[in-house]
């Protein structure tokens, strides 16, 4: 008879992300994991075979909470016009933290040299764009504003630039103001007519 399983799933790869944060995705070993989360390797090794299974845990595992918060941002909005982006756009309004930006950094690193990693990360990709672009009277706009979105995320996310606070909260309005349909009324009159 098999041995009862007893070491829970999340504190092994909290402690993967610790790993990760503090010394890189390439330093991350099966033993480290181990010691950060003060169990036996064997333990590890119980549901993670290798460094690059752990990986794949900690990506599909980050790929499953960010979803998860855009989609309780998006509910939150009720039934409105471009839910999908506008909910994007408002959970975007908490940064990333800290040691969640050193993970992703890390990741991003381990992504680039894996073709079968990057995999769940363009399937994903592809999701939200076709939810994004499905919920919108204007999918244009609103794959416009994601695109946007996306810009000021991945720049903070590789830390590249950050925003002050005061100037990334207008960056988020102005791209939600992209989702909006112009007014014709703001149209020049030439571009009035030839928007009807």
């Amino acid at each position: 008879m098999g041995r009862t399983r007893v070491i829970d799933q999340d504190l092994l790869l909290d402690a993967a992300e610790a790993v990760v944060a503090r010394d890189g995705a390439a330093k991350l070993t099966l033993d480290s994991v181990a010691v950060e989360a003060g169990v036996s390797k064997a333990s590890v090794i119980y549901d993670h075979k290798t460094k690059q299974a752990l990986i794949d845990a900690l990506v599909a595992r980050a790929l499953a909470r960010d979803n998860a918060f855009n989609h309780s941002a998006a509910e939150a909005l009720g039934d409105i016009d471009a839910r999908v982006i506008r909910g994007r756009i408002a959970a975007a309004a908490q940064p990333l933290a800290p040691r969640q930006r050193a993970v992703a950094l890390s990741l991003c690193a381990a992504l680039a040299q894996d073709a079968a990693l990057r995999k769940s990360i363009q399937s994903n990709q592809a999701a939200v764009i076709a939810a994004v672009q499905r919920d919108a009277a204007q999918p244009g706009k609103a794959l416009l504003a994601y695109l946007a979105l996306e810009g000021l995320k991945l720049l903070e996310s590789l830390d590249f630039y950050t925003f002050p606070k005061k100037e990334r909260d207008l960056l988020l309005r102005d791209i939600a103001g992209l989702v909006d349909p112009i007014p014709l009324a703001a149209l020049p009159t030439t571009a009035a007519k030839h928007h009807r």
